[in-house]
């Protein structure tokens, strides 16, 4: 028995000794787009005043300095159903890692049974009945997969690296959900914002048409224009309806994203006159560090790296599984339990091997396959990250530039106003000359709050094409 317990050590020791792992080992494919020194480089858009090269913070929404949307940001990192959904999809990704490395570790297995048997006496030739006899099977069995080509090393590695990308989902999730309870934050104190210039504009209609009915009521031939007057008002008054739906549907909106029923939303915050405003240039870092910190980016790159891993676990399946076992117990009869006759042992290693290798050679074709659209995956996120970067950069300076240009509208218009008061307090211009003077400036604070609120969007669709905001 020594000497088969010496020779199944021994050749156990070889087999260990012999131990390779198959299959590519990962790396980064030297032709993958994030690579290319242009992915790297800074910005076309990251120019002017209003953006800055230095990398985004991690909770961006603090550069617009309020207190209120910072805990309505938390509160829906707290709650959002989105986000249950990836931490639990990371919770099984991390569990099946654990079940990948428990596969390379000894397997023990206890039995015990029992049985009352009955032999058939015809089977045997037997010329009366057998006795009954009571059974029992009792024993321990050990086995350990050498793994002596990586098939579970392999595993364990794509198990790991598809973690890695459940985590990076888990992060996207986070960015989404930032960036949409910013969005519908903004949304709801922009539309506020519409609203009371459209109130303004509606007060000064209201008056025009007030003046204009009193200067027909003194008989002056202006039918036309009272008529004018009270279509502008209705104009007005039509579009205020539009303003209120689109602020409810922030509202609503808000409420799902912190992972409460809509109608429970906070009716504080309708009363929001006030946008977020960012007082500071935008951070926007450049192409490496865009790449670094977008989770879509590093999921695309792990989920290579699982496939490639695949590789190797397909590849094992050409040479043998070899396993050592052994296994100790008891068989026999009842009223013979645990004596020198029912015991047995064994121990020594087990070797399986396929002779069919088409097999195993069309799934590492296939794996190689899926390796390949992979890499594809991995390198069209690279350049999707990259375009929406630079479209919304574009998209932020374009209207930037509207936005100045409003201003000196806004500041003409306001000019001339202030000349119409001034001749109208001099008996040299009337009152509807400073009526539509003052609707000019009114129309003119419509035009800025809308365009403001459009550079917010722009502000929100930046960060999130920058991909921050999920870091712990």
């Amino acid at each position: 028995m020594r000497r088969r317990l010496a020779a199944a050590a021994a050749i156990a020791a070889a087999s260990l000794g012999a131990c390779t792992t198959v299959g590519p080992n990962y790396k980064l494919p030297a032709q993958a787009v994030v690579n290319a020194p242009a992915a790297k480089a800074g910005f076309r858009g990251a120019v002017g005043g209003e953006v800055v090269s230095a990398p985004p913070p991690d909770h961006w929404w603090r550069l617009y300095d309020d207190p209120r949307l910072d805990a309505l940001v938390e509160q829906a990192l707290a709650n959002n159903t989105d986000l249950r959904v990836a931490e639990a999809n990371l919770e099984r990704s991390q569990s099946l890692v654990e079940a990948a490395k428990a596969a390379r570790q000894p397997d023990f297995v206890v039995g015990l049974g029992t049985s009352e048997t009955q032999r058939s006496a015809e089977a045997y030739v037997h010329p009366g009945a057998i006795p009954v006899r009571g059974l029992y099977d009792a024993g321990v069995a050990v086995s350990y997969d050498l793994d002596l080509f990586g098939r579970l090393r392999r595993g364990v590695e794509a198990a790991s690296a598809d973690a890695e990308a459940a985590q990076a989902a888990r992060d996207l999730a986070r960015v989404n959900v930032a960036a949409e309870t910013v969005r519908a934050y903004a949304e709801v104190c922009d539309t506020g914002a519409e609203l009371a210039a459209a109130e303004r504009m509606l007060q000064v209609q209201a008056e025009g048409a007030q003046l204009v009915q009193r200067m027909a009521a003194g008989g002056r031939d202006i039918t036309v224009s009272v008529a004018r007057q009270d279509e502008l008002v209705d104009q007005i008054r039509a579009t205020m309806p539009a303003l209120k739906a689109r602020q409810s549907r922030a509202l609503f909106r808000l409420a799902t994203l912190e992972g409460r029923p809509a109608g429970e939303f906070d009716q504080s915050l309708a009363a929001c006159r006030e946008p977020p405003r960012m007082r500071a240039p935008l951070p926007v870092g450049d192409g490496a560090g865009l790449l670094r910190r977008r989770p879509d980016v590093r999921a695309a790159e792990r989920r290579l790296a699982a496939a490639t891993a695949r590789i190797g676990v397909e590849t094992a399946a050409l040479y043998p599984t070899v396993q050592l076992g052994g296994s100790i117990g008891s068989t026999g009869a009842l009223q013979d339990f645990a004596s020198g006759l029912t015991r047995r042992y064994s121990i020594g290693p087990t070797m399986s091997w396929h002779a069919n290798l088409n097999v195993p050679r069309a799934r590492i074709a296939a794996a190689g396959a899926a390796a390949k659209a992979e890499l594809a995956r991995f390198d069209g996120a690279v350049l999707g990250a990259l375009q929406e970067t630079e479209t919304a950069l574009d998209v932020y300076a374009q209207d930037l530039d509207r936005q100045a240009d409003l201003e000196s509208r806004r500041a003409h218009a306001e000019k001339l106003a202030q000349a119409a008061h001034d001749l109208q307090r001099g008996g040299r211009a009337g009152a509807l000359t400073v009526l539509d003077a003052d609707r000019t400036v009114v129309a003119a604070d419509q035009a800025l709050a809308a365009n403001r609120s459009q550079i917010t969007q722009d502000q929100i669709a930046v960060f999130l094409a920058l991909g921050g905001g999920w870091q712990q």
